[in-house]
């Protein structure tokens, strides 16, 4: 019974849908015809033939985070405390770092010239495409126009976002000779190894392997546009990222931890860093949460930029940690 009706909901999810009547619809084909003086037949054919995405729809509804939920095992391994050791689990895995070092040696030019360019760390690049894509095996099986026309005009509390991005991709897209319907994203729309939004290929694409075209899902160009995005956001070149400490007891509660509170380390007493540190800004306090104890970071600006392509710190924390054991695997690799 239940595969009948699973059968049933996605033919009615992939059902094509005409939206050339939806007011709003009308207003957004009006005013990019206006400002950007585009064809009035490229809209039409484009939205007269919409498959909607219910999916993203309940997603926003229902629930705000994405991405794998932890194990039933790992839930019940650590249902108190270990927070961090779940997401950990997930993100930072041996697998995951020999694919990283696997695919920096496949394209070593690329991050050579990057480093040259923008001056972040090769491994820094290849940790965030791990993550966000597995190195281009997960970049979304979702028809991205319909994904973003859905979530643009279909009731949701992210209409505005959705219409602003699919107003850039519909101009990435002719600006780049590119077909919008052959297109594949994530449930919301991100886009390619990198998982850009549209609106990010418009300030931060990078046609890094100078063939003429940006191309999300060009490994080259994911390469040098993330680089780009991180150096935009401030990313600053031989500043170090992170550094475990010191400090008394098993549970932190001594000072505020997270982005609101910046420090002089000289003033955190009782912390001190678990190895040279040679930064001299201030800092702040990253606090995991894992099943015996709280591991405490101390974090530098470099740190804070990572958070700018997503504001997790968890998430900040495993590109950092994938980062590090990708080094590994390269070391290792270079003594065989």
């Amino acid at each position: 019974m239940k595969s009948i009706i699973t059968v049933l909901l996605l033919a009615w999810t992939l059902q094509a849908t005409d939206l050339r009547s939806n007011p709003k619809v009308r207003h957004f084909i009006h005013e990019m015809i206006k400002v950007h003086n585009i064809k009035p037949s490229y809209f039409e054919s484009l939205f007269a033939n919409v498959t909607l995405q219910e999916v993203p729809l309940k997603i926003l509804k229902g629930v705000r985070s994405k991405g794998k939920k932890p194990s039933k095992i790992l839930q019940k391994r650590y249902p108190y405390h270990g927070a961090w050791d779940r997401y950990k689990a997930l993100k930072v895995t041996p697998l995951r770092a020999k694919q990283g070092a696997t695919f920096i040696r496949k394209y070593r030019t690329a991050f050579q010239n990057e480093e040259r360019v923008y001056g972040v760390p090769k491994e820094i690049i290849a940790a965030l495409i791990g993550i966000e894509s597995v190195y281009g095996k997960n970049v979304g099986k979702y028809p991205v126009f319909d994904t973003l026309a859905t979530l643009a005009f279909k009731k949701n509390r992210r209409n505005r976002f959705y219409q602003k991005e699919l107003e850039a991709l519909i101009l990435f897209c002719i600006r780049n000779k590119i077909d919008i319907r052959q297109i594949k994203s994530s449930h919301f729309g991100a886009i390619g190894l990198g998982q850009f939004m549209p609106s990010n290929y418009e300030y931060y694409g990078v046609d890094f392997n100078h063939d003429g075209m940006i191309r999300m899902q060009n490994p080259v160009d994911a390469i040098g546009s993330i680089a780009n995005y991180l150096k935009k956001n401030g990313w600053r070149k031989g500043e170090p990222i992170a550094i475990r400490a010191y400090y008394k007891g098993e549970r932190f509660h001594k000072y505020k931890t997270g982005y609101t509170k910046l420090y002089t380390l000289q003033k955190l007493k009782g912390i001190r860093p678990r190895g040279e540190w040679n930064y001299h800004g201030k800092v702040r306090l990253i606090k995991l949460d894992r099943a015996k104890f709280d591991e405490l970071w101390i974090v530098a600006r470099n740190f804070r930029v990572i958070t700018r392509y997503n504001h997790s710190a968890y998430y900040a924390m495993s590109v950092f940690q994938l980062s590090r054991e990708i080094v590994k695997e390269l070391r290792n690799a270079s003594k065989k």
